[in-house]
């Protein structure tokens, strides 16, 4: 193909996709298709001006009837594989284990997805297990919550289980790291404990035999024990560099009901027992972990050696964090209880459930944090990495519609009156949208601000116009159908829907609520609109996606801008 053809075929298809070709979005794609066109930039530049110049003077059925003569190469995205030491086709087994004590977000879908898909690339085995051996806060409403969530993502688990179902397992196994001589119970109180840990010392505990330490353990199993008078620490090193290993707690005493066992259990394993028992028990292969826990790396693998049982390999991968999206608790949950946000599924917030509300799709969630893989490497990227894999799945099938936003009047004298059909996408088949014509329009009040006496502008999909006065109401009048006027502005009819929508932003700037986070954008949009449903992911042209929220109040949220 000739550099004219090429200029050609890529402005066609770049005014199609945005109404009008731009000499910098089509340089690229020549330049990429015809590397020596770069040699002689100031003719490359001269011929795509002048193609530019002829495309942008076609009418939008024109442009569609000659796009569909060209066909496009698109570069395919390179899949990012995730790969395990000693990874068996077969015989992975990996596992996703939520604590039930809070709504799941993006950082859990990291970690639910890199196990997921670690598994399914070596044609192995998801687990998902739930991490729920601290009764004071955990039930049954999120274990429902995150199910749903998963569902929604699209993960589809090997086998479901639950750790608190393993709690005569943990018993045993912790009965016999006593009778090893390798755990002992520790009444010393908590502050004393932290104190001594710091200094690298060991409390008169540590020496009771190991007799002595199997009484108390049955004494702590019997209930003989309050909160906080006994646990059940590990005999590693108490002044070890790594201060995970200073003889840490193994299980701790807690009468709170559990929403699953009840009152059957007073004392309970913390995590760091817990998660290493478990992996091995259930076969676990390959543990994912953030990073977080990296330090307690040795103590997993200390708890295991001590038991004889076998050993996972885990993998620890970077924590995901967003800039001005925070996704710890400690931060999200204060603004739930005082009322900052609605609620968990604020569109600003960053859970699952706040996401999918706004319109985010599961695919671009997928997409976005399998992006970082296993890397170690901590890195603070903003929101928009993720609303960019969002906008590329929404592009090709969201319908297009007109909303304008603080609507001001524009009579257009001269046009004939009756109804027009415009499609409802540039380039895919969804059909036509129907409106009325009666010469009477609303533009947004930033277009209208902008116009002068005089000025010609083409009302989007319909006509050219010249305004012939401007005021409180703007006045026109109809010059014509054909061409394309450069300045093109999208309305919408006498008839229409008020509507409003919600633009979320940045819950944070620096370490500071941004109390400008969530802001309303009043206006109107196209008729048609009423026939969407809830959930609904439409383009509004010019302004941006957005999914209806409400369908009474006609309330929607932007979704990507």
């Amino acid at each position: 193909m000739k550099i004219e053809e090429i200029a050609y075929k890529h402005a066609l298809r770049n005014a199609s996709e945005y109404g009008k070709a731009q000499a910098g979005a089509v340089v690229g794609k020549v330049i990429a298709e015809m590397p020596e066109a770069k040699s002689d930039m100031k003719n490359t530049m001269k011929v795509i001006s002048e193609v530019i110049a002829k495309v942008n003077k076609m009418s939008k059925e024109k442009i569609g009837k000659e796009l569909s003569k060209f066909t496009f190469e698109e570069k395919k995205e390179e899949v990012r594989r995730i790969m395990l030491e000693d990874g068996e086709r077969g015989k992975v087994v990996t596992r996703f284990l939520p604590e039930p004590n809070g709504f799941m977000h993006l950082g859990h879908a990291k970690a639910a997805f890199l196990s997921y898909e670690a598994a399914k690339e070596y044609v192995g085995k998801c687990i998902l297990r739930f991490d729920d051996t601290n009764p004071k806060k955990e039930s049954q409403q999120f274990v429902d919550a995150i199910k749903q969530d998963l569902e929604w993502l699209g993960m589809k688990f090997e086998r479901e289980v639950y750790s608190s179902d393993k709690m005569p397992d943990f018993y045993k196994l912790a009965t016999q790291l006593v009778k090893q001589g390798d755990a002992y119970v520790c009444s010393c109180e908590k502050e004393k404990v932290n104190e001594l840990r710091g200094l690298g010392k060991s409390c008169g505990c540590r020496s009771a035999s190991i007799e002595d330490n199997l009484d108390a353990w049955e004494e702590m199993l019997a209930g003989k024990y309050k909160k906080g008078d006994a646990i059940l620490r590990l005999k590693a090193e108490p002044d070890a560099a790594n201060t995970v290993m200073r003889d840490p707690t193994l299980f701790r005493i807690c009468n709170a009901e559990h929403y699953r066992q009840g009152k059957k259990y007073s004392v309970w394993p913390t995590y760091d027992f817990e998660v290493s028992i478990a992996d091995s028990l259930d076969g676990v292969t390959h543990a994912l972990r953030s990073k977080e826990y990296e330090l307690r790396d040795e103590l997993y693998y200390r708890i295991i050696e001590k038991l004889g049982m076998r050993k996972p390999i885990v993998y620890d991968f970077s924590r995901l964090t967003l800039k001005g999206f925070p996704l710890s608790k400690r931060l999200l949950k204060p603004l739930v209880e005082e009322k900052k946000v609605s609620g968990w599924d604020d569109p600003r917030m960053p859970t699952i459930k706040a996401l999918r509300r706004r319109g985010i799709l599961s695919e671009a969630i997928k997409n976005f944090v399998l992006s970082f893989g296993l890397s170690k490497v901590e890195s603070e990227p903003s929101v928009d990495a993720l609303l960019t894999e969002n906008r590329k799945l929404l592009d090709p099938k969201a319908p297009r519609y007109f909303f304008v936003k603080d609507p001001i009047e524009l009579i257009v004298d001269g046009m004939e009156k009756g109804e027009v059909k415009v499609r409802k996408h540039p380039t895919e088949n969804l059909g036509e949208r129907v409106m009325e014509i009666t010469g009477k329009f609303f533009i947004s009040k930033s277009d209208a601000e902008k116009l002068k006496k005089g000025d010609r502008f083409r009302l989007l999909d319909l006509c050219n116009v010249k305004l012939v006065e401007k005021g409180k109401i703007l006045k026109a009048e109809f010059t014509g159908n054909e061409g394309m006027e450069e300045r093109k502005l999208q309305w919408v009819p006498e008839k229409h829907l008020k509507a409003e929508v919600l633009v979320p932003s940045e819950l944070f700037i620096g370490d500071k609520f941004n109390k400008s986070s969530l802001k309303v954008d009043e206006g109107y949009c196209e008729p048609e609109c009423g026939n969407l449903k809830k959930g609904d992911v439409v383009q509004f042209v010019r302004y941006g996606f957005c999914v209806l929220d409400d369908e009474k109040k006609m309330r929607f949220i932007l979704t990507n801008p």
